[in-house]
Formats: structure tokens, sequence, C-alpha cells
């Protein structure tokens, strides 16, 4: 990992494969890197609910699914796309326990071939 200034340095581009995730180390804590096309994506790599590694989990699009919970965030914005997996008295119960909460994120750039996050 190299800091300069605001930006971490989180590989160089092409380095992840389309549909791919990585969890990218920074002074504040592990961002979620992830490539869809040509676009980068990056977020906080702990899930909001219970702090699932969310680069475990499962990328299907700009959407990445918690491997603890099934809690499912938009990386385009960290929006929630689903709180908890199921129904009934259960998922009631976690949601009025633990409310939605969205996902931070982060801008990306790419520049010489580097991908940069700001944090």
């Amino acid at each position: 990992m190299n800091v300069m200034s605001n930006l971490v340095e989180a590989g160089k581009s092409g380095e992840l494969a389309d549909g791919a995730m990585k969890h990218v180390p920074s002074p504040s804590g592990e961002i979620l890197l992830a490539r869809v096309g040509d676009k980068y994506y990056a977020a906080d790599n702990r899930c909001p609910h219970l702090g699932g590694r969310l680069s475990n989990g499962k990328l299907e699009g700009t959407v990445v699914t918690c491997p603890l919970h099934s809690s499912q965030f938009d990386l385009k914005d960290g929006s929630v796309v689903r709180w908890l997996k199921g129904s009934g008295l259960m998922a009631k119960a976690g949601k009025a326990l633990k409310p939605p909460k969205t996902l931070k994120v982060y801008l990306v750039q790419v520049k010489d071939g580097q991908v940069l996050i700001e944090v």
C-alpha cells in the first residue's frame, strides 16, 4: 500500500479481472476494490451489519453480497439492495435490532496506469 496525500494506490489497471474483487489496506481500514467492465468501484470492505468481509462475498454486476448474512449493497452509491436474507420473524427481529445502513463508497480514478482510491 502506498498512500499519496488522500489517495491510496490500489494496484495497476488491468491487474484485477472484470467481475473480481480484492481488499486494499488503507490508513482508515480495509477497502473493497471491485472491477465491473472497465470501471472500478471502492467501498468499505466490512459490512455495516456485522462486519463481514465483503471481498469474500459475491459480486453480481455492481451488487456485492456479504458472505455472513447475505446483505447486499450497490457499489455505485452504497445503497442497500437487501438487508439480511430471508423473511419472517427472524428477519424482522434482525432489522429491528440492527436497522439497514448504507455502505460507505469512495471515488476511484485511474491515472498513468495506477488505480487510486480517494480516502
